[in-house]
């Protein structure tokens, strides 16, 4: 059985992935690597939340190291930008390229993300990085496809599970306070 890394952004949004990956026929494990979360306390809970799902679903997760000052040097300059602007695409980039070295590294046959069940983000943009970064290892999904956001927020709902209400980063927490 060929083997997949999950990038995992948070527990609401891996459900339906993995489930997805599995009715593939590929076997599945997940690593949280978002160094992008602010603050601390966020990025806790929406790490006990993917170990809440991956452990319900029966798969093996890590985590990465959550790399946030190298987050904001990489982001630099880019605070301004849109939802779904630069800023973003390069945290997309950022944490697939992590992914995929990690892939590669433990011999891994493929990596994917969770980021495209997100209705609120380009699903198209995040493959192309994502084929940028390591085209013979990505395998590109939109998992919004088959009502996979709705199917994610009734398992969401189902286990109780901590639902986030913005995208993740202290610039998108600050406009969604606004």
């Amino acid at each position: 059985m060929r083997n997949v890394l999950l990038h995992i952004c948070c527990g609401v949004c891996a459900s339906w992935p993995i489930e997805k990956i599995q009715e593939d026929g590929y076997g599945v494990q997940g690593i949280f690597y978002n160094p992008n979360i602010h603050p601390q306390e966020e990025y806790e809970k929406r790490l006990e939340a993917t170990r809440d799902v991956t452990d319900t679903l029966g798969i093996k997760r890590i985590a990465g190291p959550y790399d946030r000052e190298e987050w904001l040097v990489k982001v630099k300059g880019l605070e301004n930008e849109p939802e779904g602007g630069g800023r973003c695409l390069v945290c997309f980039r950022m944490r697939l390229e992590y992914v995929s070295r990690k892939a590669v590294e433990w011999g891994f046959d493929y990596f994917a993300t969770t980021l495209s069940v997100s209705p609120h983000k380009d699903t198209a943009k995040i493959n192309e990085i994502g084929a940028s970064v390591n085209p013979d290892k990505f395998l590109a999904y939109d998992f919004k496809k088959m009502d996979g956001f709705k199917k994610a927020m009734h398992f969401s709902k189902q286990y109780n599970l901590f639902r986030q209400n913005y995208c993740g980063c202290i610039f998108s927490l600050k406009r969604e306070k606004k």
